[in-house]
């Protein structure tokens, strides 16, 4: 069998380091025709060197041109290109099968769709894709011919519980509700007042998974849940009615099912990203990705508990946002990402990230854009009118 090509947009990050070792243990099923990132040249030429791309990018021109000296200096015939758009020339190149979008955050949008309206089979792990831009995207993926298999383990989950063949109708498939699993984060049995003076360092510090300091925010405000809802309504088309978040600490469950008749189908395993990451690269088929299967006998209770919409007002503005509709999904990406970088940069304490986008959703026109450029510019508009306000 021909190895099939695979692009990874964010290689540096922690997706992008745990799909390469998914693809370094299958060399005969895989090879890696791209890397893409955004500034971290010493960890890009490393992988540039185990797996011999065609092509690298780095936004960053500095950056690019450090890697394209080093990677001269040891004799590598690899390509070093640069800039925004060379993500999405990589995205749509015809020897790549399969591109892993991972690039955190908006950043990651242009670059996935087009992998889209190019046909791609797409491994979607920048959820801001679908919150920012869900119709466009998905209107892109059907009429592109591409294939969207999600990469978050909570929509990965879902894809494995829900029937072959699901053609995206929860009624014909007899499904009531999607129920998302959330850790609860490092705060979860914080009070109100102690979440006031939580630290950059200790929200980054997550109990269960190994993820970058943005997502790590985002679960610790459950933010990054809300983001999954507005995900899985656009994934599986699924009303936010249809849509349930549970907090279960131990992260064992990913997320369940529920059908009418009363059943309900999880899927459980380790806290390792590799898992649903094999998953999406090679499904239908199902190969080894590196990681020990639970041993039931060792596992600690189970526990399941309702998230606090008090104390994590993050999640309720999301499920807001979803029921707005339009560019609020939008307005609420934008302004979280402005208040996560001002939390992490010492300008507002961690419950102003709630304030901020609160702030936003009801000063911005949520009405929906009619084209990706004029929703990218609602995007800077939210942006600029924020960083404006903060504090120096």
């Amino acid at each position: 069998m021909k190895p099939q090509g695979i692009v990874v947009l964010g290689a540096t990050g922690s997706i992008g380091t745990n799909t390469l070792d998914v693809v370094a243990r299958h060399p005969e099923r895989y090879r890696v025709v791209a890397l893409a990132a955004h500034r971290q040249v010493d960890r890009l030429f490393d992988q540039c060197r185990q797996f011999r791309p065609v092509f690298a990018v780095m936004v960053d021109e500095q950056a690019a041109s450090a890697l394209r000296l080093r990677l001269n200096e040891a004799g590598l015939p690899v390509e070093v290109l640069t800039g925004v758009h060379a993500l999405e020339m990589v995205a749509t190149l015809p020897e790549a099968d399969m591109v892993m979008a991972a690039i955190v955050g908006a950043a990651g949008l242009p670059s996935a769709l087009a992998a889209a309206r190019a046909g791609k089979r797409i491994l979607l792990a920048n959820k801001e894709s679908l919150v920012v831009a869900g119709q466009l995207f998905m209107s892109a993926v059907r009429e592109g011919g591409a294939t969207l298999l999600p990469v978050d383990s909570e929509h990965n989950a879902i894809f494995q519980s829900l029937p072959d063949g699901y053609l995206g109708s929860l009624e014909q498939a007899g499904v009531r509700k999607i129920i998302l699993t959330a850790s609860g984060g490092p705060f979860r049995q914080l009070s109100s007042a102690e979440l006031h003076g939580v630290t950059p360092a200790q929200a980054c510090k997550h109990p269960n998974w190994v993820m970058g300091q943005k997502i790590s925010v985002d679960s610790a405000s459950l933010m990054n849940k809300g983001l999954e809802v507005i995900e899985a309504h656009w994934l599986f088309n699924a009303p936010a009615d249809n849509i349930d978040v549970v907090v279960h600490p131990q992260s064992v469950v990913h997320s369940m099912v529920q059908y009418r008749d009363g059943s309900v189908v999880a899927q459980l395993g380790s806290p390792d990203m590799r898992t649903p990451i094999a998953y999406a690269m090679a499904w239908p088929e199902r190969i080894d990705a590196g990681v020990a299967s639970l041993d039931f006998f060792a596992l600690s209770n189970l526990t399941f508990e309702r998230p606090d919409l008090e104390r994590f007002p993050c999640l309720k503005l999301a499920f807001e946002a979803l029921r707005s509709g339009g560019d609020a999904p939008a307005v609420l990406n934008a302004a979280n990402e402005v208040a996560v970088a001002a939390f992490l940069n010492g300008q507002i304490g961690f419950m102003g990230i709630p304030e901020l986008v609160e702030q936003a959703l009801g000063r911005f026109d949520l009405s929906a854009s009619a084209t990706l450029d004029a929703l990218l510019e609602k995007d800077r508009e939210v942006r600029s009118s924020l960083e404006a306000r903060l504090p120096l």
